[in-house]
């Protein structure tokens, strides 16, 4: 089915701007006969097309046990097929199978050591010291199985193949929402496009699977453990969802990433990676009359899931209850409280922008521990410059497929405690809900926000972005839909989500103060101003 989306808007009411052209985006959509959609968008201004396809799943598709998978899935999609990326496809299957088998005994070894680990005979069952000399002797075959199979594999053939055919900006990755891949090629390159995508969808080989958990996990050290604030913010945003499945970052729990297997990724494969759970996005030098057969070619042959994905209905509890966290760092005092809100998709997720960016003028990093923004927000305005008593204040406002989370953040001055800005922070929304925000104020935002959809327009990579996002959480209609209802918010909805959604009762707070060492070694807990407390 063609459905064809003329997106128009006009930026005349910006300063500088007298008046220009409407823009027109037309959005040809079309599904394939096992349900794959695809959405193309044609222009012809340079030769070359942003390419895209999405897979449906995120952490948020995730359980306790297989935490980290989708991220994990993402590293493994780049292993290569039955045709590409070994030397030997019938060797390397059985390597495959082999290191299967064995770690299905190393797990037995290990479930006997967590047993131990439990009643408290050992203290860290992945000790090299408390190995039993079979688990050894495992460890080593696998070891000799790995290796094998490393010599005989064609390592970043995928890759080479798409950058020898003049593709740019080739990358994937994964959110709690989506997994995309995405890559810009020559116009006269979407056919090889579509075969090299096609073949890794239909004859995946997740070869490499269990020394790629090693990547991970090492990645894993240097995203969330190497930062100070890593393991804090991981810890408090898992102390802030309680049902919806966001309380775990995209890359998963150590445990889950260690002993997760080839066969959950194999039924994660069929569940996720089907085709009517899975869109293709085409933008730039192409025809689509031309594309839908040659789609329909290759990216038909996949067969469809006829269960289709699991639904998650589970919905977020709400209770009157603050939530505090406190904790030290080597890093900059911060305050941080978060307010959970509304899906993406939302009628009041517009107004919350709205809201972020009058407080924070587009300033999120305050969100994430006092990082800073445009000093035009009333925060930055009024603890920044007016009183003196913070480094940095912002708002910001995140939504996702499920639900959202809008923030307030600063960071003290010496001599300032990140809790005496807490009255601070709430100070300023309270002015929004007593006395509303200006007509300046809300037409400088809508405004700021119409010229930044212009502008991103003008990439063929950067539509295909705005396209995957909003079919992600919603449809692609959302872009002009979203628009209309960011410019149909009044001052009257600003104030009334600030009265509904920023509620001290229902706040979550993140305290973190410098890390220092008290006289007798203990090291000091922040505690309310004027307590002193140790722990030791």
């Amino acid at each position: 089915m063609i459905k064809p989306l003329a997106l128009t808007f006009t930026v005349a009411s910006i300063v500088g701007f007298s008046s220009l052209d409407a823009q027109m985006l037309p959005v040809r959509e079309h599904t394939l006969s096992n349900g794959m959609k695809v959405l193309m968008v044609e222009r012809h201004d340079e030769p070359n097309i942003s390419l895209s396809w999405v897979a449906r799943v995120g952490s948020h598709n995730e359980r306790t046990g297989i935490t980290g998978l989708a991220h994990l899935f993402e590293h493994m999609m780049f292993k290569g097929t039955t045709i590409m990326g070994t030397k030997d496809a019938r060797r390397d299957a059985e390597l495959n199978d082999a290191q299967d088998r064995v770690q299905a005994e190393i797990r037995k070894e290990h479930s006997i050591l967590r047993e131990k680990q439990r009643r408290g005979e050992i203290n860290n069952m992945l000790d090299p010291a408390v190995r039993t000399p079979r688990l050894q002797s495992l460890l080593d075959e696998f070891d000799k199985l790995a290796q094998e199979q490393r010599e005989i594999t064609e390592k970043d053939e995928f890759w080479g193949m798409m950058l020898a055919h003049g593709g740019t900006g080739l990358n994937a990755s994964t959110g709690n929402d989506r997994t995309n891949y995405y890559i810009t090629l020559p116009s006269n390159k979407l056919e090889l496009w579509m075969w090299l995508e096609s073949d890794r969808l239909l004859n995946p080989v997740f070869r490499e699977f269990y020394t790629e958990r090693s990547v991970v996990q090492e990645e894993r050290k240097q995203t969330q453990l190497s930062n100070p604030l890593g393991p804090i913010n991981e810890a408090f945003n898992n102390m802030v969802w309680k049902a919806v499945p966001y309380s775990w970052s995209v890359i998963g729990w150590e445990s889950d990433i260690t002993y997760v297997t080839r066969e959950d990724a194999n039924e994660f494969f069929k569940t996720y990676y089907a085709p009517n759970n899975i869109f293709v996005v085409m933008v730039g030098d192409f025809k689509a009359d031309e594309a839908i057969p040659m789609m329909e070619r290759y990216f038909g042959r996949m067969p469809n899931n006829p269960k289709g994905v699991p639904e998650i209905y589970t919905e977020e509890p709400q209770y009157n209850v603050q939530q505090r966290m406190y904790a030290q760092a080597a890093t900059q005092p911060s305050i941080r409280i978060d307010f959970k809100t509304v899906a993406s998709v939302h009628k009041d997720a517009p107004a919350l922008q709205v809201l972020a960016s009058v407080l924070g003028a587009g300033g999120g990093g305050g969100g994430r521990g006092g990082g800073g923004g445009s000093m035009t927000g009333r925060l930055p305005r009024s603890l920044v410059l007016d009183q003196g008593v913070a480094l940095s204040a912002s708002a910001s406002s995140r939504t996702q497929k499920l639900a959202g989370i809008f923030s307030l953040g600063a960071s003290p001055v010496a001599g300032k405690s990140p809790e005496e800005l807490e009255d601070l922070l709430y100070a300023e929304v309270e002015k929004v809900i007593r006395e509303g925000i200006t007509d300046h104020e809300l037409n400088r935002i809508k405004n700021a926000r119409q010229m930044a959809l212009y502008t991103q327009m003008e990439s063929n990579s950067m539509i295909r972005s705005a396209i995957e996002s909003a079919e992600v959480v919603g449809t692609w209609r959302d872009i002009e839909d979203g628009l209309a209802r960011l410019q149909a918010v009044t001052k009257e909805d600003v104030q009334r989500v600030a009265r509904e959604y920023i509620v001290k009762d229902k706040s979550n707070v993140l305290v973190v103060t410098r890390a220092t060492q008290a006289r007798d070694g203990a090291r000091t807990r922040p505690g309310r101003p004027g307590q002193n407390q140790e722990v030791n």
